[in-house]
């Protein structure tokens, strides 16, 4: 004590307690600070159970990093997946599009063979690979039954959408034997990312195209049409005049002609 004692008015020992007391505080910093790699590492983990199903289930088609795979003519076996977000992903596994069941034109929906947790870390994954959309905020893929909110998707959808999903979104047939999938039972989510990542043959509609409020607008006008009810009698598929006139014929003039039959036999029996 009698030793810092004479020193204490030496020049350099108020440097000597500055430099004393920081090290203290580092200390008491570094023992009870968070840490921040925490949330980092989870986001790892994820990603890390994102690709271990992806070398099971994806990479036999798209490759072992999603780069995608050529086939002998040149053309591709599995597209690549750099790039195309997790909203993709989100769409195609979620859907049950993919795994893909066989080489067609086309994927169909089909039953989901991931759940919820495999298919966040899987597009976790494939997001990891470069950047691409996102998965929609849910507050833009709930419905709102908002009558101008429905009104407007009404517009978008009938400009946007009914020349392949008809007006009703029953679906329809495409060249080349592809065909626009029914949407009426779609649910919002899935609506979203179709707009937004242009799966199949159709158009990417991205949000500077079509905004998030009006792509609610039109999930909001889809889910309306669930609930219409069916003024004209039976909707015969919602499919629209050849439907409708093939049933007219089919069902109108086959009774007339089965009614003219009947009673030109009964006349005949009469007179006999």
């Amino acid at each position: 004590m009698r030793f810092l004692s004479t020193r204490r008015r030496h020049p350099l020992a108020g440097l000597v307690v500055v430099l004393l007391g920081l090290t203290v505080l580092g200390g008491l910093y570094s023992l009870f600070a968070p840490r921040a790699a925490d949330a980092r590492s989870a986001e790892d983990d994820l990603v890390e159970q994102g690709r271990q199903l992806f070398l099971v289930g994806c990479a036999t088609c798209h490759g072992l990093n999603g780069e995608g795979l050529l086939t002998e003519r040149g053309t591709n076996y599995g597209p690549s997946l750099i790039g195309v977000g997790a909203a993709a992903v989100d769409f195609q596994v979620g859907t049950g599009r993919m795994p893909l069941a066989q080489n067609s034109v086309q994927a169909p929906k089909k039953p989901v063979v991931y759940n919820d947790a495999e298919i966040e870390a899987m597009a976790a994954f494939v997001a990891s690979l470069g950047p691409g959309p996102s998965i929609p905020d849910e507050e833009y893929t709930t419905a709102s039954t908002d009558p101008e909110l429905v009104s407007l998707g009404g517009e978008f959808f009938r400009t946007n959408c009914t020349a392949c999903h008809n007006s009703v979104g029953a679906g329809g047939a495409l060249p080349s034997g592809r065909y626009a999938p029914a949407i009426d039972d779609a649910e919002g989510v899935y609506v979203y990312e179709a707009m937004l990542t242009g799966p199949q043959q159709m158009p990417v509609f991205s949000d500077d195209v079509i905004t998030p409020e009006d792509k609610q607008a039109i999930i909001s006008y889809i889910a309306a049409l669930r609930d219409e009810p069916e003024y004209g009698g039976h909707p015969l598929g919602g499919l629209g005049p050849v439907s409708e006139g093939a049933a007219a014929w089919i069902i109108g003039m086959g009774s007339l002609v089965i009614a003219t039959v009947w009673i030109g036999t009964q006349g005949v029996r009469t007179r006999k």
